[in-house]
């Protein structure tokens, strides 16, 4: 309500104004011209002398922007004009072309002045509009615009919002460039300092992210872009771009890190535990071999002529089996295991015959015969050998799955080699149902699945996974039967974070 009342009375509050600045514009020409006509009359001052004065006089008023108020000093100029210092006999009227050209000077400076004055105001509103409207959009978009010189680093602009962003009291002295190099945080001064010298050197825009260290100890991740300013000889004078706040942003992406992170995990988990029966069996193995060779170097020590020499090398084969299953029980136990992802140099190889170990019986139980061809001395990769280990587990137990019910040869071909451009490559290839019709890329989306109990998740996070590792991951139907799963991981290159 008050703010449609307000709006009904701008319209009249404005022509109150303006009458009153029109009212006071007359008011003081007036008093101008009366002082002037005063003092020249009594001594007969040159009536050009005079009508010079008359038109400043008419000029000051104008200033104010009011034609109206101008317009009637304009006219009282050119009377005052002609009737006190137009030779004898003296009258207030216009007859003479001196007369009407006084009027029409004054007249035309009035009109001239006044709409310079108001277009000027109106430019001035406009340019303070504006300015508003940036002002918001910086501080809805976390983002200072900002200008500095080259020589010496003065700051020549820097936005309210880049104040706010970088915490430094806009009333205060603009802060000096050591002031501003403060701020940064002291792990990335250098990579920042080198940007900017690359930037002065090559004359060139330069766009990075870094962050700064607040007084209070909180810290902000920006994204910067400058852009260089010359003149007109060429010469490098200053640098103007903006400041953006991420902080929530790398905080987002953090997060969603973590959620995908525990997303694997649960992934993990769950097709381990649809492997409980293989992993038993895999477990129980060395054990039952352990228990078999305890027994038998039990025998060999309880005869009336202890053999020795054959219970040590029963002893022997225990500590073997007794280690393999302790390999096995790690395996596992490092696929469950929650934390963070521990980049190192990585046997892709051996990555590929630790998941055969733990799948081998999986594999057994489906009639699957399952080849491989690894190429010999194949260069490490750097990753995360728990991740690359779900990956090679998700496309083998994939693989698996698609031969379950058919009818025929299964075999699961698992092969790695070296590719262009520093690269190994890993295919997994059965002989199974293939892939759904023209949907190659469609496996590789959330919750996408062609088995009843599939959760769609397996191939999403292996994907995401080879991904961060800076490779690629796709699928492609055999010439007979069957699909085949192919990524590629970097050797030489670090993967990304």
């Amino acid at each position: 309500m008050g703010r449609m009342t307000a709006m009904a009375l701008a319209p009249t509050s404005g022509l109150a104004n303006r009458v009153g600045q029109s009212i006071i514009g007359v008011l003081l020409g007036g008093v101008a011209l009366t002082l002037v006509t005063l003092v020249g009359a009594p001594f007969e001052t040159h009536r050009g002398a005079v009508a010079l004065i008359y038109l400043m006089i008419v000029a000051v008023v104008s200033l104010t922007g009011d034609l109206v108020s101008s317009a009637a000093i304009a006219i009282a100029a050119t009377l005052c004009l002609r009737y006190f210092f137009a030779p004898p006999p003296s009258s207030a009227g216009l007859d003479k072309p001196l007369d009407i050209a006084a009027l029409v000077t004054f007249l035309a400076t009035a009109a001239i002045i006044t709409r310079l004055i108001s277009r000027m105001q109106h430019l001035t509103q406009e340019l303070r509009r504006r300015e508003t409207y940036l002002a918001e959009a910086q501080r809805l978009t976390h983002t200072g615009s900002w200008a500095w010189q080259v020589a010496g680093g003065d700051a020549l602009h820097l936005s309210e919002e880049w104040y706010r962003i970088y915490g430094f009291d806009p009333k205060e002295s603009i802060p000096a460039w050591e002031e501003r190099l403060q701020r940064i945080h002291p792990e990335d001064r250098a990579k920042w300092q080198g940007e900017i010298d690359r930037a002065i050197r090559e004359k060139a825009d330069y766009e990075m992210e870094f962050r700064i260290l607040l007084p209070g100890g909180s810290v902000k991740y920006i994204h910067t872009v400058g852009h260089p300013v010359f003149n007109p000889s060429g010469d490098l004078m200053q640098f103007v771009g903006s400041s953006t706040d991420i902080t929530e942003r790398k905080q987002a992406e953090e997060a969603l890190r973590q959620a995908q992170a525990d997303l694997a995990r649960v992934s993990r988990v769950t097709t381990m535990g649809e492997l409980t029966a293989s992993l038993a069996h895999e477990v129980n193995q060395p054990i039952a071999a352990a228990v078999t060779n305890a027994n038998t170097c039990l025998r060999w020590l309880m005869r009336d002529h202890p053999d020795v020499e054959e219970a040590r090398e029963a002893a022997s084969r225990i500590v073997k089996d007794g280690t393999r299953a302790a390999e096995i029980i790690s395996r596992i136990r490092l696929l469950f295991k929650k934390g963070t992802p521990q980049r190192e140099l990585i046997d892709v190889n051996e990555g590929i015959r630790e998941m055969l170990v733990l799948l081998r019986n999986e594999a057994t139980r489906y009639n699957i015969l399952v080849r491989t061809e690894l190429a010999a001395n194949l260069p490490r990769v750097m990753g995360d050998r728990v991740q690359l280990q779900q990956v090679m587990m998700n496309l083998i137990v994939n693989g698996i799955d698609a031969m379950k019910d058919v009818d025929g040869a299964r075999e699961l071909a698992i092969k790695s080699q070296k590719a262009e451009d520093d690269r190994v490559l890993v295919s997994v290839s059965d002989t199974g149902v293939g892939l759904p019709p023209e949907q190659a890329d469609q496996i590789f989306k959330a919750f996408f699945t062609t088995k009843p109990e599939g959760t769609g998740m397996g191939l999403s996070i292996s994907r995401s996974i080879v991904e961060s590792h800076g490779g690629r991951l796709w699928a492609a139907d055999n010439t007979a039967r069957g699909a085949s799963l192919y990524f590629t991981l970097p050797t030489k290159v670090e993967a990304k974070e």
